[in-house]
């Protein structure tokens, strides 16, 4: 048994970390499959001299380790009681390339997506691509052997892993790679003649040659594993690809024992650097036809049509996929393309990529295509698409399983026989077949994916937290293992064996050659360290499940509503597909926390699974008065990236303010919180005195000493107040002749001219009062009336600090104010992103039930400036010409909750509007201010690493002339910090650039 003692003295040898508090632990139980198992500890090692330490650790303590990257696994295989060596952070480097001999050598964190776009200025390109390709790392895919949608072309890993460097059980190091039958052979003989001497390597080969050149062995390989027609052939250890090679099967390729380790899911070596095959760059024309068809079986026969055409891949998406994408914002956009049946439901679309080097040719074979599966009732609808709609389509191919969470209640798609491949011209009988036993217990599926490999991810929807659930959860195995059996199949495609579907290996195989991968285990891993009860010797599928049969948890009396789930339900949606994993190279915001430090701690995906672990385990009466929850939000900006980017629409920003008020009920609100919350009220006071605030936190020396006092970092400057205040200047104005209403009155100046109620919230109030002034005379000289009605602050502050009652406060005296003037016709337009949006996001699900029906047609009504812009400029109301003809370049950083709750195609088109200006988006995530957050002592060193990571860079690199735009006060204030540039409000911009 391992003492914390052993693992104090371990964590003394490591360069890199080791965790063995609960927190981490509870981190690591899961992976993205149904399985939770807790850990001893977590070890994120720094050098290869970190894993032998560890392994002779294992070695001596008689415990195990669990090798990890992303942690996307589907069958459990980084789930595990031993020590879970997490290699994603630290081993990450492409370490050497070989453009003339098309080969590039790396360390297995490398993440997939990251080594093409380092690859694509020699040409080159890895092709085998996971639906998670911007998170998963070689050293995963090489462990599954994974593939993807495009393994028509390319294969799966173990196609095009050259050779690897690996440690071994005994700690010893060895190189795996190919060798000519006259290598292979001088090294059995030579491990031969050893005796008593021979090495774990020695061994390895010794045992291998024994098994492979014995007849009845051969026999047995090539009577009982799947069919060789099947491409994706990856149930147990890969005897039958070594068999394949010589000197077992003249003329077969060089002996490699990579691929015996592809597939082997960490439990027989440790690998430390992998030698890939690299291919030309994929073909220049990227052409999608998107084949809509009424049912799964003409879909499935009109692939067969479409393998005709040599396409780079076939993929199937489903209707109850294209069912949850309506659900979510970000995938509802790229759905653009699907057209319902004529008895309007969803179809079923089979996306064939028909890319080559010529748009021509493309066009040319679609229209064959369609041609032939029309004359074969095959289809319906054909659209092709071109350039950047192809991306959307992908995206919403590659979030199908991230969608499948968004399926409300605790009935979710379950993978449990999800990854089954047979040949593809026995996939429309094997599917048929499929759903038949299915449609026998009252079950349906979800079916997606790799069509044109024949095979599709099938999902039965199961609540495993049920009795019954978990009996389905078996008989399902049960039943689809002798399904897969009859037609030769492979149980796992591209997904692994893990925890789930080891325990049918040897039904699948049969007894002999289960037997003979329990002697390859037994050889390379004598003492069952790497990663056990995988592949062979597993534990029953049905245990170590991460919801316990007949679970119950309390009903929770929330601050938020949740519509028709609860909170632990809300988190529960996070089935583990770690898209917050990924990096800013990929785009997007979600995680920046994550982005910046590289911690599984810090993804939403961590978030999730600590709530979801302290709501469903928790004895305390207050199931949120946990500190372990506190560690893990601590990091969360609140930036509401994962509110759209997360395909199961995890919206963590709102579970750490419920989880914040619940906490603050039992413990108190820090006197911080209380402060940050209370900045408008600060603010109104100070805005009395303006000359004194300004002196003391614009005087570097006080500011430093004012920061400490509050918690705020010494180096971070504060911003100042105007003197005076918008509301201020707005009434001194009055409504004479200018079009502004004095301060509720919404007296106009003209009956003919339309009117908007401008919302002047707490930051362009006290500190961005020139903003305002401009964003006013603009829409004054663009012929609009401008009212500021009588209203309140926005609420954000306290909601970014989870004081959700005196939010809800705030929420509700809006809605009152509001509500009897805002409509469609007279909206309520704000320069804030954060303020105005929580009209949008936050008021309708906060306030009491009597004002939601209130609160939501004001949230229709609710703008943003760029979005007032932009609808006006559609209506022509507001017309280019009104704007300088001079040429400018704007490069604009979106504020995150524009991105996540509303868009930035407004504020690219509003600043459009002066015919020669161009306008580019910055491809940053979250700017790392986030409100208070970049403001505070502890948070201040992440804060300006997520700025570093493209926004800042990004803005250093632009010539004077350049004109930065920020919506958000908070994203220029973090710009000015951090550049020194100064941007401005898109508000400005367009005041500054009328005629």
């Amino acid at each position: 048994m391992v003492t914390a003692d052993d693992l104090r003295q371990l964590a003394g040898l490591l360069e890199g970390d080791l965790y063995n508090n609960s927190t981490q632990r509870t981190l690591y139980a899961t992976d993205a499959s149904a399985y939770r198992e807790m850990p001893i500890a977590v070890a994120v090692p720094k050098t290869v001299d970190d894993l032998k330490t560890l392994i002779a650790f294992a070695q001596q303590r008689r415990t195990s380790l669990i090798p990890r990257t992303a942690g996307t696994s589907l069958a459990g295989q980084v789930v595990g009681a031993g020590i879970v060596v997490d290699v994603s952070k630290h081993f990450t480097k492409i370490l050497e390339v070989n453009p003339q001999e098309r080969w590039v050598r790396v360390q297995p964190g490398v993440v997939r997506d990251e080594l093409n776009l380092y690859l694509k200025p020699y040409g080159l390109y890895f092709g085998p691509e996971t639906s998670t390709a911007n998170r998963a790392m070689i050293g995963g895919m090489v462990g599954n052997n994974s593939c993807g949608s495009n393994s028509v072309v390319y294969g799966s890993t173990r196609e095009h892993t050259l050779a690897v460097k690996a440690l071994l059980a005994d700690g010893s190091e060895a190189t795996f790679g190919p060798m000519d039958t006259t290598q292979f052979e001088q090294l059995v003989s030579t491990a031969g003649q050893k005796n008593g001497s021979a090495s774990l390597a020695d061994r390895i080969v010794l045992q291998t040659y024994s098994v492979l050149s014995d007849p009845a062995n051969q026999a047995e390989i090539r009577r009982n594993f799947p069919k060789r027609t099947i491409e994706r052939r990856n149930t147990g250890y890969a005897l039958d690809m070594l068999l394949d090679c010589a000197p077992f099967t003249p003329d077969g390729e060089p002996f490699n024992f990579t691929r015996l380790i592809a597939g082997s899911e960490g439990t027989l070596c440790f690998l430390t650097e992998i030698k890939l095959n690299l291919v030309p760059l994929p073909p220049s024309v990227s052409g999608l036809v998107c084949v809509h068809c009424h049912s799964i079986d003409e879909a499935l026969r009109a692939t067969l049509t479409a393998l005709k055409y040599k396409p780079q891949a076939v993929e199937l998406i489903d209707d109850i996929i294209l069912e949850q994408a309506d659900t979510n914002p970000e995938q509802r956009k790229n759905s653009f393309f699907v057209q319902k049946t004529p008895t309007d439901h969803y179809p079923i679309i089979l996306v064939v990529d028909l890319s080559r080097n010529d748009r021509a040719e493309v066009e040319r074979l679609a229209a064959e295509m369609e041609a032939e599966m029309r004359a074969e009732s095959l289809g319906y609808h054909f659209p092709l698409l071109f350039g950047d709609d192809t991306k959307k389509v992908w995206t919403l191919r590659k979030a199908g399983l991230g969608l499948l969470g968004n399926l409300p209640g605790d009935e979710k798609a379950v993978a449990v026989i999800e990854d089954t491949a047979v040949d593809v011209r026995d996939l429309p009988a094997y599917i048929r077949d499929f759903n038949e036993i299915l449609a026998k217990y009252g079950m349906h599926s979800v079916h997606y994916a790799h069509a044109g490999s024949g095979e599709l991810h099938l999902r039965p929807i199961i609540n495993l937290k049920t009795e019954e659930g978990h009996r389905q959860y078996r008989m399902i195995a049960e039943e689809i293992a002798a399904l897969v059996k009859k037609y030769d199949g492979s149980l796992s495609g591209e997904h692994g064996d893990g925890r789930l579907r080891g325990e049918f290996i040897p039904q699948m195989v049969g007894p002999h050659n289960y037997e003979l991968m329990r002697q390859i285990k037994q050889t390379w891993d004598p003492d069952g360290i790497f990663n056990p009860g995988k592949i062979v010797d597993t534990p029953p599928m049905d245990t170590f499940l991460r919801y316990e049969a007949g679970q119950q948890t309390p009903t929770f009396q929330t601050y938020f509503r949740y519509y028709d789930q609860d909170v632990l339900q809300h988190a529960e949606q996070c089935n583990g597909s770690g898209d917050c994993r990924k990096t800013q190279l990929s785009g997007g915001t979600m995680c920046p926390s994550y982005m910046a430090t590289r911690n599984e701690k810090d993804t939403t995906r961590a978030r999730a699974n600590i709530l979801r672990e302290m709501l469903t385990r928790s004895p305390k009466d207050n199931r949120f008065d946990h500190e372990e929850i506190k560690e893990v939000y601590d990091l969360c900006l609140s930036c509401k990236g994962c509110k759209s980017e997360c395909p199961s629409n995890v919206d963590v920003a709102k579970l750490k303010a419920e989880f914040l008020q619940h906490y603050y009920d039992a413990n108190g609100v820090p006197i911080r919180s209380r402060l940050v919350a209370n900045f408008a009220r600060l603010s109104g006071l100070a805005s009395l005195v303006p000359w004194a605030y300004n002196a003391v936190l614009g005087t570097p020396a006080l500011r430093r000493v004012a920061n400490w006092i509050i918690g705020f970092h010494p180096d971070r400057t504060m911003p100042l107040l105007d003197k005076t205040t918008l509301k201020r200047w707005a009434r001194k104005r009055g409504t004479g002749g200018k079009g502004l209403g004095a301060e509720g009155t919404g007296v106009p100046a003209s009956a003919t001219r339309p009117r908007l109620y401008f919302f002047c919230d707490e930051f362009t109030n006290y500190n961005d009062v020139e903003v305002g002034q401009k964003a006013i005379q603009l829409f004054e000289r663009l012929g609009y009336d401008v009212v500021i009605p009588e209203h309140g602050e926005s609420g954000r502050a306290a909601l970014s600090k989870g004081m959700l009652k005196y939010a809800r406060t705030l929420a509700e005296r809006n809605i009152n104010a509001l509500k009897d003037v805002v409509t469609a016709d007279t909206p309520l337009v704000g320069l804030e992103p954060s303020a105005i949006l929580t009209f949008r996001d936050e008021y309708p699900d906060l306030v009491s039930e009597s004002l939601v029906a209130d609160a939501r047609r004001i949230a229709e009504n609710a703008l943003t400036f760029e979005e007032f812009i932009a609808r006006e400029l559609d209506a022509r109301r507001i017309r280019p010409e009104q704007f300088t003809d001079e040429k400018r370049l704007i490069k604009l950083h979106g504020h995150c909750q524009q991105k996540a709750v509303s868009s930035l195609v407004p504020g690219k088109k509003s600043l459009s509007l002066p015919k020669n200006y161009s306008v580019q988006l910055i491809p940053s995530g979250c700017c790392g201010m986030a409100g208070s957050f970049g403001y505070e002592a502890e948070h201040f060193d992440v804060s300006m690493q997520i700025g570093e990571l493209v926004l800042f860079p990004t803005v250093r690199q632009q010539p004077d002339d350049v004109i930065i735009a920020a919506p958000g006060t908070s994203c220029r204030h973090q710009i000015k910090d951090g550049t020194g540039r100064k941007a401005k409000h898109p508000a400005e911009i367009l005041f500054e650039a009328l005629k």
